[in-house]
């Protein structure tokens, strides 16, 4: 089973290439982020006529996020848990859906996460927010992990964990995604028992999957890699080889991410 995850940066301007993918690359699960889009303003006729069911969690131009895949899956959530504030208003950005699929060896859970940027991080508000956010999602992923089943937390991160994750940690010394704040609350995710997917399979150098558009990131290859598969044991278990579809980068009108695939074993 091929399982991926890709920051698609406005499913509406990148549908085409969105569809190419699909059609070459035929991935059984996608959690897609950053759609930019509302719920019902997704081209979901256009997925669905490539074979996929379409289940989105969208915000009208920001954030969004959708999980696409080719069976129906028999539970959805969206939304992180504990958005609501102490004086009860809701987090009201989307950037969290969860699907239960029926495999053969039985069900496995699957997140889309588009995790806040935290930039500037001397922002009074935004950094803050997320780092809540990332201990909101450290509390959701603990009680996931205790149904012991294969859990997949696929997403955007907005994290370089380790400085081999970029090109030049000099750069993002004061960067929200690389602050050591930031990346120790990534670790507190990973100790729970989360593996990184693409770490427990290489431990190649310049291996990214994003460059910004200016500055000619891409031609240069100065990337980080800030898309991530986070793995319960029992889905680690499953997986067989991990992949960066960098290819996609050089198309025509690309997002600035590139889809991040594991494979994996859910055979009885």
């Amino acid at each position: 089973m091929k399982i991926a995850t890709w920051n698609i940066n406005g499913v509406k301007a990148r549908i085409d290439n969105l569809r190419q993918w699909l059609a070459d690359s035929s991935p059984d699960i996608v959690c897609l982020q950053e759609i930019k889009s509302i719920d019902e303003g997704f081209p979901r006729l256009e997925i669905e006529s490539l074979g996929y069911h379409v289940e989105t969690h969208g915000q009208k131009g920001f954030n969004g996020v959708a999980i696409l895949s080719k069976t129906k899956p028999d539970e959805v959530m969206r939304g992180l848990p504990g958005a609501e504030a102490a004086d009860g208003t809701v987090d009201e950005q989307s950037r969290y859906i969860e699907c239960v699929f029926s495999v053969a060896s039985g069900v496995i859970r699957v997140a889309s996460i588009y995790l806040p940027n935290g930039n500037p991080s001397d922002d009074p508000v935004k950094y803050p927010y997320k780092l809540a956010w990332m201990e909101r999602l450290r509390r959701h992923a603990e009680s996931c992990l205790a149904l012991e089943e294969p859990l997949i937390l696929a997403g955007d991160y907005n994290v370089i964990p380790e400085p081999h994750d970029c090109f030049d940690p000099a750069v993002w010394a004061t960067d929200a995604l690389f602050l050591p704040q930031t990346r120790e609350a990534f670790r507190r995710l990973e100790n729970l028992g989360l593996i990184d997917a693409v770490r427990a399979t290489t431990d190649a150098t310049k291996l990214y999957s994003f460059w910004d558009y200016q500055a000619g990131a891409w031609p240069k290859n100065n990337g980080i890699r800030i898309d991530h598969l986070l793995l319960s044991p029992e889905a680690a278990d499953r997986l067989k080889a991990t992949s960066i579809e960098k290819h996609v980068r050089a198309w025509e009108k690309p997002s600035d991410h590139v889809p991040v695939v594991g494979i994996f074993d859910f055979a009885a």
